[in-house]
């Protein structure tokens, strides 16, 4: 069956007012971290059914955080789900395996192999699907987690790990700055005993977001927004009630619909703290950029002009997430931008779609050169990941004529009916 698209009538400003959702790269290891709570293990006993319920605010309607919630259910977790609101209840939760077909449904699914490891002391599972990104080894993971201990198999693309004596002391260092390698030392660290120190520790907002609701679980976290982090273990965790943080790369993605349209809007239920980077690229387009206590105002009343190199970069750098979205921006800026991608390797996935539609783009390796036109023209083209996804929606609004955008399943892994939220503000935008 043909599945959803996006049909874009572009040219026409976006004006008004959009309150951001929750952070889709912090609530799937929240979510995960849901299963250590419940008590303490003792034995056979197995975990205790008292406060084994976490109540989980602001989470998105993703199409990832569907597929975590399923992966609860089948490892024995009860789930409701209300609005943005998601209660787990972890006190029957045993399982140890994640099918191939949950692992493939997102990349992020890797973020249970701590938190099953930490639940029951063993877990079987393949590796993770998602975004076609280029390699996102998990040798990082593996290795941490042989550094504490757990004995890995991997026969056939099947990890098979189970739980081992435990290190007094675990000094771990991060030969680079893995958001998913410190969400799993995180995650298998915070039950037990012993301290587990993280060097070189991945420093996003949403690794300090996990942290907070782990500590509110009774968890021993220290260090969080720094790049060294401490863990001692503790012999149980409880449930608790928890809101997840705005999502940044959502609020990037609108301040980018802003730029290429240019049009006004304000921005309701952000961190600006956690935007800097972003923040900085869109004023040196020639964005007005207000950050206020949790909103963002982003004025583009002027024509957009180009940028001296962006470079991705770990937090607190340019996102990669980010990357997509201002290359499509730019794309109808004046002048001549470079961007230097050094994150993923295959994060212009974009550019070809974007070129149907009229841009002047060069893409090789790591580099892009962007040369701004005049205009875009409306086309069809096809999201071949998330945030490419995101970017083609982005120069669809700015450009002339009628896009219609297929394979949009890739969106919805990110943004929650990105067609109701652009709607609201001036776009011409349907789901067919």
């Amino acid at each position: 069956m043909e599945s959803s698209r996006l049909l874009i009538d572009g040219g026409r400003k976006i004006e008004g007012e959009i309150r951001v959702h929750g952070a889709k790269n912090s609530v799937l290891p929240i979510l995960a971290a849901t299963l250590l709570c419940g008590g303490a293990k003792s034995g056979n006993a197995g975990f205790s059914r008292t406060c084994a319920a976490s109540t989980v605010h602001n989470c998105p309607g993703l199409s990832d955080a569907f597929a975590a919630m399923r992966i609860l259910r089948s490892l024995g977790c009860e789930i409701s789900h209300e609005g943005s609101t998601v209660t787990v209840n972890s006190a029957d939760a045993d399982g140890d395996i994640i099918s191939d077909g949950l692992m493939h449904e997102m990349r992020s699914s890797i973020v249970f192999l701590g938190a099953i490891l930490g639940r029951v002391g063993r877990c079987r599972l393949s590796f993770p699907g998602g975004c076609e990104l280029g390699p996102r080894p998990i040798d990082l993971h593996l290795e941490a987690l042989r550094r504490l201990g757990v004995r890995i198999t991997i026969d056939h693309g099947i990890l098979d790990c189970t739980a081992g004596v435990r290190p007094t002391c675990a000094d771990i260092t991060l030969s680079l700055p893995s958001v998913g390698a410190t969400e799993n030392i995180m995650l298998y660290s915070a039950l037990g005993s012993g301290e587990t120190v993280i060097r070189n520790a991945a420093r996003e907002p949403e690794i300090a977001d996990l942290a907070g609701y782990l500590i509110k679980c009774g968890a021993e976290i220290s260090g969080q927004g720094t790049s060294t982090l401490v863990i001692n273990g503790v012999p149980e965790l409880h449930g608790c009630e928890y809101s997840v943080m705005p999502d940044r790369i959502e609020a990037a993605t609108y301040m980018g619909a802003a730029a290429i349209t240019g049009g006004e809007l304000m921005l309701t239920g952000v961190r600006p703290q956690d935007m800097y980077s972003c923040m900085s690229v869109f004023s040196e387009m020639g964005c007005g950029v207000y950050p206020y206590d949790d909103k963002v105002f982003i004025s583009a009343r002027k024509p957009i002009t180009a940028v001296r190199t962006v470079r991705t970069m770990p937090y607190p750098g340019f996102p990669t997430d980010c990357q997509p979205i201002v290359l499509a921006a730019l794309c109808k800026s004046q002048g001549t931008s470079v961007i230097v991608e050094n994150i993923f390797e295959n994060r212009f996935m974009a550019a070809p779609e974007l070129r149907r539609m009229g841009a002047n783009i060069k893409a090789e390796g790591k580099v892009a050169v962007i040369e701004g036109v005049k205009k875009l023209c409306g086309a069809p083209v096809r999201a071949y990941d998330l945030r490419a996804g995101a970017a083609l929606v982005v120069a669809a609004l700015g450009a002339e004529g009628q896009t219609e955008i297929s394979d949009i399943h890739y969106i919805d892994r990110g943004y929650e009916s990105i067609e109701t939220a652009f709607s609201s503000v001036g776009a011409d935008i349907k789901r067919i």
